[in-house]
């Protein structure tokens, strides 16, 4: 686990520690978490991330702006959702023809951002799986997730 300091804030990124959240799964070699403030300032962190994961698995660049475009979009709306002073919780897992991010943080709303909405259209538009829910959390608060896969474009069958 890697800790750095970004304008002051810490930021933790891990390689190999699951998230106490979301560990439905292991990470592997491949995947990538960060643990963030959720705040609008810090999106350029996760942008850089997304980019640099997308370019090390040879997407196009084309592919790499529409990820990094939908890791923000979703992102946004985590942290406008999001309880003051919460953690954002992103996870990365790249395999071999396709980048899947996830992300969460806590809320105070028991519904999920609405498909009709101009972001959900964004977020259609960019990659070629998304999906978002509310699950209940610890106490009485709720976890707002998001869950976006990002195909590379020589995967996608025309």
């Amino acid at each position: 686990m890697a800790e750095v300091d970004v304008d002051g804030t810490e930021v933790t990124v891990s390689e190999h520690e699951p998230s106490t959240t979301t560990s439905e799964k292991p990470l592997s070699g491949a995947d990538v978490e960060v643990r963030i403030a959720a705040t609008p300032a810090h999106l350029s962190v996760l942008r850089a991330v997304a980019a640099d994961l997308a370019m090390r698995a040879d997407f196009t660049l084309d592919a790499i702006s529409d990820l990094k475009m939908a890791v923000d979009e979703a992102c946004s709306e985590l942290i406008s959702r999001s309880v003051p002073d919460a953690d954002l919780v992103c996870r990365f897992s790249v395999e071999a023809e396709q980048i899947h991010f996830s992300a969460e943080a806590p809320t105070t709303s028991l519904t999920p951002p609405s498909r009709e909405s101009f972001g959900w259209r964004v977020l259609t538009a960019l990659t070629d799986v998304v999906n978002t829910w509310v699950v209940p959390g610890p106490g009485d608060s709720h976890v707002l997730r998001f869950d976006l896969v990002k195909k590379r474009s020589d995967a996608v069958a025309l």
